[in-house]
């Protein structure tokens, strides 16, 4: 498994790129606004880019905006610590300008990476692993939304998929997408009636020692309030990274 350090560097070049600025902005003493631009080395998230996208690891904030936007941005974080703008207080804010242009916030992502090495638990289900091409047989279903793809995306595949089987019937699957080549997120998705058994966390896991193992790096997402997602993440190995909130736009997931 890659350091700390290592994988915070990996990320911040990958959001350097998408948030149009150096990699040294994540470190400076001030928040950072910059030009909003469609990188193809994002990850594919949207058609076009972001009307404003921002992103903070804890101190700084690095703000990707509309050119219209600047001014006001300009005044409105100049004098705040950039991990406070995601306070819902200065949320509401910045989504009270947006709606000037017929924009608006979607949800925080709180991101994790992994930290530690974990051993997934046993929770006596027959397992079974999926390539990419064997996952088109899900797609009609919809019934993982959070562990693969409504469909299958080639700027951004789903690459691999452990299922937990009680006989015929999947109590839980863990997938993961290619959002680049090097960082694969995964999702999870646990049938309601198998739930509080550890399923999730042992998919997962799995899931992520898998995915280092092909010398890929797993990163995890999920919103601020979904506590039982965190404890899955935290349980998996993982330990959170970065924050980011971008506008609504025409998401392709």
């Amino acid at each position: 498994m890659k350091s700390r350090q290592e994988l915070f560097e990996i990320i911040k070049n990958q959001l350097s790129i998408e948030l149009n600025c150096s990699v040294e902005a994540f470190s400076s003493p001030e928040n950072v606004i910059t030009v909003s631009e469609n990188n193809p080395a994002k990850r594919h998230y949207i058609n076009g880019k972001f009307f404003l996208h921002m992103a903070t690891f804890g101190e700084n904030a690095v703000i990707t905006a509309d050119k219209s936007l600047h001014d006001w941005l300009n005044g409105f974080a100049k004098d705040k610590k950039g991990h406070w703008l995601f306070e819902h207080s200065n949320l509401l804010e910045i989504d009270k300008e947006l709606q000037k242009y017929d924009k608006k916030l979607w949800q925080t992502h709180h991101m994790f990476l992994p930290s530690k090495d974990a051993v997934p638990k046993e929770i006596n289900l027959k397992l079974k692993w999926f390539e990419s091409a064997e996952l088109f047989q899900f797609y009609s279903g919809k019934m993982f939304p959070n562990a693969l793809c409504k469909e299958f995306d080639p700027k951004r595949p789903d690459m691999l998929a452990v299922a937990a089987y009680d006989n015929e019937t999947i109590a839980g699957m863990a997938g993961c997408s290619a959002d680049t080549k090097l960082l694969w997120q995964i999702g999870i998705d646990v049938n309601e009636n198998y739930r509080g058994r550890g399923i999730g966390t042992a998919l997962v896991t799995l899931l992520k020692n898998e995915i280092e193992n092909r010398d890929k790096i797993p990163f995890y997402g999920t919103s601020l309030s979904n506590l039982h997602s965190w404890g899955i993440a935290l349980n998996s190995g993982f330990s959170p990274a970065w924050i980011e909130i971008a506008t609504v736009e025409e998401w392709v997931t």
